[in-house]
């Protein structure tokens, strides 16, 4: 087995005492408390994770554009400068490579040149950044390489040159705000710039994975240390992988490895927002069409189960004595004190409402078909 990889903030998991587990890949903080607790200082005021784990391509050269747009299904050239958007790497079979965040990176009048940068990627004025899963960091590298067919692309990988944080929360752009003189408070939704941290050029993105709002940033490496200790004074919450997952699953988004999979289709696991297939043409499309007239395959739905049990990945679900679909993930929700889960079922049992059961070590459960997502800050109750 490889040596775990460490992220520029490891010194401050072991100095705070979090369990650390190895996750993507990476040594990485489970908790440092308890997940029940970190996940509700995230939903009612701010917490933060080191997400350095997540991997950084930067991307430019003139036919850049048309390398994502192949690769890629959402749309890319519609993207403003400054814009972050989500979408999916598919492969030849439909199947889903990776979920990515691609960012148009602000323009060079907008950078802050002035500024000593100590990372090349954050320094140069490179047109793309593409923020992949840790585990899936080479494979889409080797990927873009792979479909450049002598295309004029530079792909450069700064995961290791550079650290990433997350601040989430009610709180968590207020707390932000006061770290830099760089305006904070007007960036819009899936928008990013680029700000001042005590002389360091730093890429602020209003992005994030539990359902709250929030800021991501990423900075050269060794100023990672400085921008957590900021925070930790501040009074933020160190949350750790536990959290993030808890959050994340209220909030109903996919978990690579979970819900999306070589084997799992955007349509599917309902991302059809997130593909451009009647704009564009992109590697995959033709066999994700005809995935998504097949009414066979599996769909994603959100399942409340009676009692305190959790639902594991892979629990089996049924409907009566037929066995359709399986659990993708599950917990108990801290938020709204219910056991949810996310599953694949069969077409026929995806409406809301539906009546199954999940068998939890050999026992079935109750479980009623909900509406997504199990939560959001603008309705916070589920169904």
């Amino acid at each position: 087995m490889s040596q775990l990889l460490r992220t520029p903030l490891y010194a401050a998991h072991q100095a705070l005492q979090a369990r650390l587990v190895p996750f993507g890949g990476w040594e990485m903080p489970l908790h440092y408390t308890s997940i029940v607790e970190e996940h509700q200082s995230v939903r009612h005021r701010a917490g933060m994770f080191d997400i350095s784990h997540m991997g950084r391509l930067w991307i430019s050269g003139t036919e850049a554009t048309a390398l994502l747009e192949w690769v890629y299904s959402n749309s890319v050239a519609t993207l403003q400068p400054g814009q972050v958007r989500y979408g999916l790497i598919c492969n030849e079979n439909g199947g889903v490579k990776d979920d990515v965040l691609l960012y148009r990176l602000p323009e060079p009048a907008e950078t802050i040149p002035s500024m000593p940068v100590s990372d090349n990627t954050l320094s140069q004025n490179f047109t793309y950044l593409l923020v992949v899963n840790a585990a899936n960091r080479e494979k889409i590298r080797a990927w873009l390489e792979q479909h450049r067919q002598g295309r004029e692309v530079v792909i450069a990988d700064g995961t290791m040159a550079t650290a990433m944080v997350a601040v989430q929360g009610p709180q968590a752009v207020s707390f932000c705000q006061t770290l830099t003189e760089t305006p904070l408070t007007d960036l819009r939704y899936y928008f990013c710039r680029y700000a001042d941290f005590r002389g360091s050029r730093c890429l602020v993105s209003r992005t994030g994975y539990t359902g709250e709002d929030g800021l991501e940033w990423i900075m050269p490496a060794d100023s990672a240390m400085s921008l957590w200790q900021e925070l930790l004074r501040l009074g933020l919450t160190p949350c750790g992988l536990g959290a993030r997952d808890t959050l994340r699953l209220e909030a109903a988004m996919p978990l690579y490895g979970h819900e999306l999979t070589e084997e799992i289709d955007a349509f599917q696991a309902g991302l059809d927002w997130a593909v451009k297939w009647q704009h564009k043409d992109f590697l995959g499309r033709q066999a994700l069409l005809r995935r998504r007239q097949d009414s066979h395959l599996p769909r994603r739905v959100g399942l409340v189960l009676a009692g305190r049990r959790i639902a594991r990945e892979q629990c089996r679900v049924w409907h009566g004595e037929q066995e359709v679909g399986w659990i993708s993930s599950g917990t108990f929700s801290p938020t709204l004190n219910k056991s949810i889960a996310l599953a694949y079922v069969a077409p026929p049992c995806t409406a809301v409402g539906t009546r199954l059961e999940v068998e939890i070590r050999q026992q079935r459960q109750p479980a009623e078909v909900v509406a997504l997502p199990f939560y959001s800050r603008r309705r916070s109750s589920c169904g």
